[in-house]
């Protein structure tokens, strides 16, 4: 830190007073009014989650007060499992948060300003040139290591980077928010920051759900209990609610109307130790995409809970404990409550339980998405032909065969404890095989069609993954199709019962159980597909590596049952998807033209006729393996195009890179199973990631000359050019304007699903 700045931050505090003002109104500086907003647009894109930089969260005052801590959340060589530290819930206040390690950023300590004033005013000093591609130096991305410098070393950070001061690697503050910023900081950086608070009509109808929930009675009980553990990922919005308000369920010590005492266990079905009630608490701060993931209630949802779970005679004689065997084997613990009722409420939202564990909210995925394709459909087996609903002596057998790993965190037991679940999920599948052959083949009624969270789409993009309603892009080379027993053990190992801060143990045996889920899900599938296809479709998914795989860790598939389907020999595959679109037309809520052009007409009708030109020159990107298409070798992996037509209508599409694989059955070693050549690209409107990778602006009349110049992108300077041509770099002057756009879109778009979207993983191109 030099001389002048100490100097000079020591001067404002003195002619600034102890409370700071307003550089243009002169009023008095709020957190709330004048901080907050300025933390959200410049800030909030990184700091934000469990990959916060630093665990620096700036999306409240309670994270900008907490600070900053050394040790990684994300750390997948840990012995030991890590002390939790969740924003809002594992402390409270400064002084909390500090006895966990955490250290200022607001304070200033020793004579010298703040560590926050010192990193920004690091980085207003160095701008950089507008649109200009960034030092090679300067790593970005999940590969970065933050130094996460302490206010004593400040000086040695700043002399190393001097060119990565705060907003990072990105067109910074303006300079009155810059004023703004330090004129705070020096007053001691004050917070009124106050908690959402409920509507009245809002607060009445969380009176009713906590009712609901903590309703008196052993079955009461029990289905209060599965459904918290259903919802506690939720972000819960009203039907007639508040704009921009939600609710997350939690335990609390204190009963309805009284302030929350929040129980504070590692899971959602960890002991809570004593009474507890299920309580719904606003959700505090500022809502990023990342960690949205929105569930609706309203009077017909509360008719519908009502329904399927209140009706009927059925008992639950006695309350199941809490543990690492009733954690395991959720099928067990809450078997009393009839297994329709049970699945019929997760096909109901289907969409919202594959986000949890797809999307999910521990911002960094790879541990999972590695064991998925790049994209593929996902479908659900009617619960009217589900042996799980439907037979009872089926449900007795498969039930204690459904246990996860997971809950022993033992390094030394991982191998062990992994073969034990493998052999045990194995002989499932051996049971779920053969009893199925005697029933009647899978026909078009397999499927469920109750609503149109019956078509999925999902997305991967390398660490981070969408979802989405709707069949979306070309016939992907892989489909999944769920059962009961296969969505609900998803949704326990990958969301219930996994810990992000848990140790290597944890986290390897939730992967490879993963994979095991990956295979049932495919297995599955396979089933609709006629009998003499489907070794073949299987070695084409396991390529190479993976058919060692499939001998050492799969059980093997049906290959003599017929399918009822009547499905064209050369290509059944793709016939049963074309039959798919055409039988459930009604359910896919987003037909896609550009991806599956259909004769001469490759954009959707009605829309500006400048945008259904720039369409159909964009389809012609589409479908394309990078052997034809070189341009792919250079994209990273979720793209936004931002197209705008001269009348100013402008509409926000995702470009996405769908890697091929060999095989995705390994924990390790994917790069090496790579299949470039391969790869294609899906374009579709809407933001399908909560990571853009890089941005274009394309007034609608240059998408011809846009899509010409990638055609003909054949190497890294070829594409430099289409990126200094439409690019918007970090560094260009309205990155921000352009960067908030698309959560603008989502909000016109899809209001419900708006947030602040993450740019860690912006890329330098």
């Amino acid at each position: 830190m030099s001389y002048r700045v100490v100097i000079s931050s020591v001067l404002l505090f003195l002619s600034w007073g102890a409370v700071a003002q307003d550089p243009v109104s002169g009023a008095a500086i709020s957190y709330t009014r004048d901080v907050q907003p300025i933390f959200t647009e410049k800030c909030v894109a990184c700091h934000a989650c469990y990959d916060s930089p630093c665990q620096l969260n700036l999306g409240s005052g309670e994270g900008a007060s907490r600070g900053a801590n050394k040790s990684l959340v994300y750390d997948g060589e840990r012995s030991q499992a890590a002390a939790p530290t969740r924003l809002f819930y594992d402390a409270v206040g400064k002084r909390a948060w500090q006895q966990k390690g955490f250290y200022s950023v607001l304070d200033a300590q020793g004579g010298q300003a703040s560590l926050m004033a010192r990193m920004l005013e690091l980085g207003h000093k160095t701008p950089w040139p507008p649109n200009a591609k960034l030092p090679e130096d300067i790593v970005l991305g999940l590969s970065r290591e933050n130094t996460c410098a302490m206010p004593a070393e400040f000086d040695g950070y700043a002399s190393t980077h001097p060119n990565q001061g705060m907003p990072l690697a990105v067109t910074g503050l303006t300079d009155q928010q810059y004023q703004t910023l330090q004129r705070w900081l020096a007053s001691g950086a004050p917070i009124d920051e106050q908690g959402l608070v409920p509507s009245a009509k809002e607060s009445l109808q969380v009176v009713q759900w906590e009712n609901l929930l903590n309703s008196p009675g052993a079955r009461q009980s029990l289905v209060g209990r599965w459904l918290y553990e259903h919802w506690f990922l939720a972000h819960i919005y009203f039907k007639d609610g508040e704009p921009g308000h939600f609710f997350q369920w939690v335990r609390s010590r204190t009963p309805t109307g009284q302030p929350i005492d929040m129980v504070k266990t590692r899971r959602p079905n960890d002991d809570p130790g004593s009474q507890f009630y299920y309580r719904l608490w606003p959700v505090q701060g500022v809502i990023v995409h990342k960690t949205h993931i929105t569930y609706p209630l309203s009077a017909a949802k509360m008719a519908r809970v009502k329904s399927l779970f209140y009706s009927g005679n059925w008992q639950a004689t006695a309350l199941p404990g809490y543990g690492p065997q009733s954690r395991a084997n959720p099928f067990a613990t809450f078997e009393a409550i009839p297994a329709q009722a049970r699945y019929q409420f997760m096909l109901d939202n289907a969409e919202y339980f594959v986000r949890t564990f797809i999307r999910g909210p521990v911002c960094r995925g790879q541990i999972a998405t590695d064991v998925i394709r790049d994209n593929f459909w996902a479908l659900f087996q009617a619960p009217e032909h589900d042996l799980y609903i439907t037979d009872p002596n089926y449900r007795g057998q498969a039930t204690p065969l459904l246990a996860m790993p997971g809950q022993n965190d033992d390094v030394g037991s991982v191998l062990s404890l992994w073969h034990d679940y493998r052999d045990k999920r194995n002989e499932y599948e051996a049971l779920r095989r053969d009893s199925y052959a005697d029933v009647p083949a899978p026909s078009w009624s397999t499927l469920w069609a109750g609503n149109d969270n019956a078509l999925l789409s999902i997305f991967r993009h390398f660490d981070s993954a969408a979802v989405t309603k709707g069949l979306i892009g070309e016939v992907p080379q892989t489909m999944w199709l769920f059962d009961y027993p296969l969505l609900e053990r998803t949704y326990y190992q990958l969301a219930v019962n996994f810990d992000v801060f848990g140790n290597v143990s944890h986290q390897a045996q939730t992967r490879l159980y993963f994979d095991l889920i990956r295979n049932g899900a495919e297995q599955n599938f396979l089933r609709l597909m006629p009998a003499d296809s489907r070794d073949d479709y299987l070695d084409d998914w396991y390529q190479s590596s993976g058919k060692f795989k499939m001998w050492l860790d799969y059980e093997s598939i049906d290959n003599d049952k017929p399918t009822a389907l009547k499905l064209d020999e050369k290509d059944p595959k793709r016939d049963f998807a074309m039959q798919l679109l055409a039988r459930y037309g009604d359910l896919n809520a987003k037909p896609d033209p550009i991806n599956r052009c259909d004769g001469a007409y490759c954009s959707r009708p009605n829309i500006d006729p400048e945008l259904q030109n720039a369409e159909q020159a964009l389809s012609a990107l589409t479908a394309r393996p990078a052997a034809g298409l070189r341009v792919i070798d250079q994209l990273p992996e979720a793209t936004m195009l931002r197209i705008e037509s001269s009348s100013g209508t402008r509409v926000v599409y995702s470009l996405l890179r769908n890697r091929a694989h060999s095989n995705v059955a390994f924990l390790l070693g994917e790069s090496l199973r790579y299949q470039p050549g391969l790869d294609t690209l899906t374009i579709f409107p809407g933001v399908l990631s909560s990571y853009p990778n890089f941005m274009f602006n394309i007034p609608a009349r240059e998408v011809p000359a846009f899509v010409a110049a990638m055609e003909n992108a054949k190497d890294a300077d070829h594409f430099e050019k289409v990126v200094e041509r439409w690019g918007i770099r970090r560094s260009h002057p309205q990155f921000w304007q352009y960067f908030h756009d698309l959560s603008r879109y989502i909000h016109e778009t899809e209001p419900v699903e708006e947030g602040v979207l993450d740019m860690n993983r912006y890329e330098n191109l």
